[in-house]
């Protein structure tokens, strides 16, 4: 069934901060409404503040209270959070103010009550409710109240139901990922201008984000969704530890994950650094990693799956006699903390998704042994036709400063 935007709301006036075009937000509304259709849902709850950006553009730093979405089949969505984040949404959402609801601060981390004692005069008293079980924004309380309080409501996990819609991107989205990748070269040169035996982590660090907020090719940059992980050494074998005011040393090699950013927009960035003479054993993994990750890439075309790109990587290591597991890959683009991933996708063996253009991916194939840690990644797009594309442009390999 085809559905459009009534011409009463396109009329509104349309905020400044708006970050894509009213069509733009009703084409990925009318996707969400044949979601909503498939699964026989009568409303939907998003929780996640990459769905609620992705559907209104709402864009605040309030996903640590009680806020979402509702969508209905074939109707206007719309924002329900607290008081003063309702102004926000005003100034980011494409709906008009009527469909701007908001509960009072008295609900606000209030151990007599709950917001979503509010939400319900908002869901229907029947009928199946999608909600993001599986969420880091909806908690098990809020989930409590919601069926306390709507007893004829058969609740339903819809977890992913929004995130699997955004996994194939628009011009318009491929325009800011392009920008944010713009600013992750800019990152890679930063450290390599800084990193020097001495040198403080947390001063480096300062650098890396000044460069991440200043931004690149006349576009300024916005926080990304993880911050700059930079272990050295042992350090290094961990895969997610962030910094201290520890110095780096010679002898060590250093990953830097990190992520330019533009309106919420990622392209995750990883190279490994090592300050002085490698040890072999970590100069024979770079060679076979990125030989892997050449095969991995060229993998990644549509009509192939997921599964493809994992088997092509672990099939060269294991030639090259480094045994690997697990999935090396997961997409990415419009995210908000504590993660840059959609969640939806893996690379991973067992992962049957057809590969569609316009798909895009962190290809991480980490490699993490018991004395370093090595991270050559790259941001992907899936194109019409041929080997995934790498959104950043600079060298796929271990930097080497003596």
């Amino acid at each position: 069934m085809s559905r459009t935007i009534p011409t009463t709301h396109q009329a509104s006036p349309l905020p400044d901060l708006l970050a894509f075009s009213v069509d733009e937000y009703a084409l990925r509304l009318e996707k969400v409404w044949a979601s909503l259709d498939a699964h026989r849902l009568d409303a939907l709850f998003v929780a996640d503040p990459s769905n609620m950006a992705w559907l209104t553009g709402y864009d605040g730093w309030s996903f640590y209270v009680p806020q979402g979405v509702v969508v209905r089949p074939g109707a206007m969505p719309f924002w329900w959070g607290r008081k003063m984040d309702a102004a926000g949404a005003l100034r980011t959402a494409w709906l008009s103010p009527d469909l701007i609801h908001f509960y009072d601060d008295g609900y606000v981390q209030a151990d007599d009550r709950h917001a979503m004692q509010d939400l319900v005069r908002l869901l229907p008293s029947r009928g199946r409710v999608g909600v993001e079980m599986d969420n880091y924004y909806y908690s098990a309380r809020a989930h409590q109240v919601l069926e306390a309080n709507l007893p004829d409501v058969t609740f339903v996990d819809a977890t992913g139901l929004v995130n699997r819609e955004r996994t194939v991107k628009s011009e318009a989205e491929l325009t800011y990922m392009r920008r944010a990748a713009r600013i992750s070269e800019k990152l890679v040169d930063g450290v390599l201008d800084r990193i020097r035996p001495g040198l403080p982590k947390n001063e480096m660090v300062a650098g890396i984000l000044s460069d991440a907020v200043t931004g690149a090719d006349g576009h300024w940059g916005d926080y990304a969704a993880i911050v700059p992980l930079l272990p050295s050494g042992l350090d290094a074998t961990a895969p997610h530890l962030t910094w201290d005011g520890r110095p780096f040393e010679t002898g060590e090699a250093t990953f830097f994950e990190m992520s330019g950013c533009y309106r919420r927009y990622h392209a995750p960035f990883c190279r490994t650094v090592y300050l002085g003479t490698p040890p072999q054993d970590m100069l024979d993994a770079e060679k076979v990693l990125v030989e892997a990750t050449e095969l991995g890439l060229e993998a990644a075309r549509p009509g192939a799956v997921a599964g493809d790109v994992a088997r092509a990587l672990h099939e060269t290591l294991a030639k090259g006699g480094i045994e690997r597991t697990g999935r090396c890959g997961y997409p990415v683009g419009l995210s908000y903390p504590p993660d840059w991933g959609e969640r939806t996708i893996s690379f991973r063996e067992s992962d049957r998704t057809v590969l569609e253009p316009g798909m895009t991916f962190h290809f991480m194939p980490g490699l993490w042994t018991d004395s370093w840690g090595l991270e050559i990644t790259e941001t992907i797009l899936i194109r019409e036709d041929g080997a995934a594309e790498c959104l950043c442009d600079r060298p796929r390999k271990l930097f080497v400063v003596d």
